[in-house]
């Protein structure tokens, strides 16, 4: 069974289903937070068999959501530089399929990150992953990548981390996985279907997760320092965290190190987006991690497109510290990066977000364009052509570096994603200062703008740029980038 357009027996409020005999069913809240389990390369090699099916436990409930191995988020996978990834990924949806390792700077064809491959109905495919020696460590992570299915099957629940570990990693007390996910599910467990107006701003589900735990807890002794691996797998959420009382200390951006350790009150994150953070709890009580809204991370034209209203904050997690009071812990050394691009560029190339409805193409929404989000009356696009698989839209010399400037026209902010090949931001026009470092998602504003410079110095093949809330890249917003 799949996803489906699950109803809602007798309707949901806030946080709590209403079961059709009158039951109330609440998620359960305050556990302690639970890592994914790892699963860890061993002699150069990780081989894992991934079931992507139906059946989960989601808020401390049996679910019908998505899961690979019966989990979600599903395990962790730890790997190191010049490792290879062995994975058969098996199929029991009623849908197609695929694999996407967002992040990894890998190859994008034949059986390793291809965007292009169709794993149908009860169909197996052999996933080989060859991970350069000189690949950054950090934090990546996995979900599926088939074209119009990609938001369903995300947020149905099928999202695992992905860790490249080294030998320079920063000691710290302790360190958490926290994969961040948003569904909704009606009184039988089942992911609702989103509606029109939903798809067309981006849905946003009711239930907040964390680890697919609802608001976990997680404990530290004053002194201690923690590393935080935050991944946002949202399908359309942008995440503005922030520890009450506490400030996050981010060391990594999108699996790269950032040049300094950056202390920060809030950490943005689009949807796609990861940022490692350390924490240092100084004395002991209860402290909200919370999801705060934030006008740059506005994906839904001002508008609540279902579920967590995006204009309050939400907690996500809540952080108990105990023990006595102590001055706060020194800072472990952190490396760096060291892969920002060098050398000249070598082109230049201005793309837009597009969008509207109506009959013709433009580029905001009274532009009037033919439909081609589900039932929205919609057009999204990129450059003002809805998504081709066959159709390559730009040829990049391999070896060349390239700045790249996106427009977004729209009353809307786009999350602009690069496979394979990850870009340094040099400017944006909300004034954001730029970390760098490389990243691979980057929040375009609305009717603003973003100037990349990216190094297509490795890894020849054929991929896809595309903007990162899904529902808007299954409708159409997404173009291919072909390397040699």
């Amino acid at each position: 069974m799949g996803l489906g357009a699950a109803a809602v027996a007798a309707g949901t409020t806030g946080w709590i289903t209403t079961t059709s005999d009158g039951d109330r069913l609440e998620p359960v809240t305050g556990q302690p937070l639970r890592d994914p389990p790892p699963v860890r390369s061993a002699g150069g090699r990780l081989a894992l068999e991934l079931t992507a099916g139906v059946g989960t436990v989601l808020a401390g409930h049996r679910t019908r959501a998505l899961g690979y191995n019966g989990s979600s988020p599903s395990p962790t996978l730890r790997v190191r530089p010049g490792d290879e990834i062995a994975l058969r990924l098996r199929n029991e949806l009623d849908q197609p399929t695929n694999l996407h390792t967002h992040g990894l700077r890998v190859s994008p064809e034949g059986n390793s990150d291809n965007p292009f491959l169709r794993i149908d109905p009860g169909a197996t495919f052999d996933y080989r992953i060859a991970i350069p020696s000189d690949h950054p460590t950090g934090t990546f992570w996995y979900h599926p990548h088939h074209h119009g299915t990609v938001a369903d099957q995300l947020f149905g629940g099928l999202a695992g981390a992905l860790i490249v570990d080294g030998g320079d990693e920063p000691p710290v007390g302790a360190e958490h996985t926290v994969l961040v996910t948003d569904t909704t599910l009606d009184a039988d467990g089942g992911v609702v279907a989103p509606d029109a107006m939903q798809r067309m701003a981006g849905r946003q589900g009711e239930l907040l997760l964390v680890n697919g735990q609802h608001q976990p807890v997680i404990d530290a002794a004053a002194g201690d320092v923690h590393r935080w691996r935050v991944i946002n797998a949202c399908s359309s959420r942008a995440l503005a965290l922030r520890l009450d009382d506490h400030a996050l200390t981010q060391i990594a951006l999108d699996g790269a190190y950032l040049p300094a350790p950056a202390v920060r009150d809030r950490v943005l994150l689009a949807p796609g987006n990861r940022a490692d953070v350390l924490v240092r709890p100084t004395r002991p009580g209860t402290y909200a991690l919370r999801a705060e809204p934030d006008d740059r991370g506005t994906t839904a034209m001002g508008m609540n497109p279902g579920g967590v209203n995006a204009t309050s904050a939400t907690t996500l997690a809540t952080f108990t510290v105990t023990g006595a009071e102590t001055d706060p812990a020194a800072l472990p050394a952190t490396p760096t990066s060291g892969d920002s691009p060098s050398g000249p560029i070598t082109g230049r190339r201005q793309i837009a977000f597009t969008m509207g409805m109506g009959g013709g193409m433009g580029g905001g929404m009274g532009g009037g364009m033919g439909g081609n989000g589900p039932g929205t009356g919609m057009t999204f696009a990129i450059d003002g052509r809805p998504y081709d698989p066959a159709r390559t839209d730009q040829s990049v010399a391999l070896g060349s570096i390239e700045e790249w400037t996106i427009t977004n026209p729209t009353p809307m902010a786009h999350p602009f994603h690069l496979h394979v090949w990850p870009f340094e931001v040099l400017a944006t026009s909300a004034g954001t200062p730029p970390t760098g470092t490389l990243q691979d998602v980057v929040l375009v504003p609305a009717q603003g703008w973003a100037r990349l410079r990216i190094p297509f110095t490795a890894h020849p093949g054929r991929s896809v740029y595309h903007c990162h809330v899904l529902d808007h890249e299954d409708a159409g917003m997404m173009a291919t980038a072909d390397v040699r």
